[in-house]
């Protein structure tokens, strides 16, 4: 399918004008303000039910018709990252050092093109769920808030779906799998406490620094000594934190990173691993060790049923040619995995190409998700917003 904008939906430049306001106001978790307003006065206009404030800024609104039975829950992500935009176009962040470096910008502008689609449309009976999220960033959880503030009791859903712009498949194609399609999140931190010295009589110290050196090296060979090897997991070593005078010996040290998994099993033996080597190696150099491990997300994995109706309506949408749907796991991770655990349902990806705004010194390569001249491709928000369309119209239409 072409990834050029659909010209035959008469409302679409009202919604790219849409997609770069937000992509021009971003809010970092649960500080979406602005943008949740905006969500909840375009769904009142067009006749929805709106309810707000779900775990602080989330807004869901509700579309009946009929008297069908069946419920869907559709669900995009509205924050912001941390980040100094580099764009220089006209609908760049106004608010500096913050910016729509992930696309949610276009998430949330599909599913709202999707509810005006479906406002629009008859034919259809029973519930759909138009889920916008808060805080999908930097480990804030926003979807298992969602969750605990009652989401699906509130709003019955019996399966959920999302999307996500993903840079390396086809433009306007979409790819997914039957199981774990991403990993889980989790960040650890290893603080080390010696005794402090001048660095010139490192013997009346106790050496916090060398420990966690010595820790950081042991860590990076960890995963192969307690994972079985058919797993692909990552331990990464991204922190370390000593003195900051170049000729004292700290009181403490700290080491920190990520694991990534794609089952619990291989994360549990991973914490245990990193906790009893933490303490040897403290022991080791006669220190001692305080762990803090935060598990901020699960594996996303899909759930079989419900990938199989997807990737058929997105057959529908595109074509068979722009459909993978046995696309291997990435080591990303999405707190959408905890909806996935309270509800059957599929993840997806829609692909976002390279980018057209990128500065000339990124080079060729492909502008990913995370990156300072990242932006959103506005040919995908017919496509996403007729795939969110026609997957709640299939799912409700389902026989009882």
């Amino acid at each position: 399918m072409s990834a050029d904008p659909d010209d035959r939906w008469p409302e679409l430049p009202n919604f790219i004008a849409l997609r770069r306001d937000l992509h021009a106001h971003p809010e970092l978790g649960f500080e979406e303000h602005r943008t949740a307003a905006l969500v909840a006065a375009r769904l009142r206009e067009w006749g929805l039910e709106v309810h707000e404030g779900i775990a602080g800024t989330g807004v869901v609104g509700v579309l009946r018709r009929g008297n069908g039975a069946h419920t869907i829950g559709l669900r995009a992500d509205m924050d912001a990252l941390p980040l100094h935009e580099a764009n220089r176009f006209a609908h760049r962040s106004q608010h500096d050092g913050r910016m729509h470096a992930c696309g949610h910008d276009g998430h949330t502008t599909m599913l709202l093109a999707a509810a005006r689609m479906l406002s629009q449309s008859d034919g259809w009976s029973g519930t759909v769920n138009f889920i916008f999220q808060p805080a999908e960033e930097m480990g804030k959880a926003g979807a298992l808030k969602m969750i605990q503030a009652g989401l699906f009791e509130r709003f019955p859903c019996e399966a959920v779906f999302a999307l996500h712009n993903f840079a390396t498949v086809r433009v306007g194609g979409f790819g997914t799998n039957p199981g774990a399609l991403m990993a889980s999140s989790n960040t650890w931190r290893v603080t080390l406490t010696g005794r402090g010295a001048h660095a010139s009589t490192p013997h009346l110290g106790l050496d916090p620094v060398a420990a966690a050196m010595d820790l950081g090296q042991q860590l990076r060979m960890l995963a192969p000594r307690v994972v079985d090897s058919h797993e692909r997991v990552i331990l990464a070593v991204t922190q370390i934190q000593g003195s900051d005078a170049p000729n004292v010996i700290p009181d403490r040290a700290w080491v920190g990173g990520t694991i990534r998994t794609f089952s619990d099993t291989a994360l549990d033996a991973l914490e245990a691993g990193l906790r009893h080597l933490a303490e040897h190696v403290a022991r080791a150099h006669r220190c001692e060790s305080e762990v803090s491990f935060t598990r901020a997300s699960p594996p996303l994995v899909n759930h079989p049923d419900e990938t199989r109706f997807a990737a058929e309506v997105m057959r529908e949408v595109v074509g068979p040619d722009a459909v993978d749907d046995q696309l291997p796991a990435v080591l990303a991770a999405e707190d959408f995995a905890h909806m996935l655990r309270a509800r059957p349902g599929c993840y997806a990806f829609i692909g976002n190409g390279d980018g057209e705004h990128r500065l000339p010194d990124h080079g060729g390569g492909p502008c990913t998700v995370h990156n300072t001249s990242f932006d959103f491709n506005d040919a995908l928000i017919p496509i996403g917003a007729r795939y969110f369309m026609r997957l709640a119209q299939r799912w409700l239409a389902r026989p009882h």
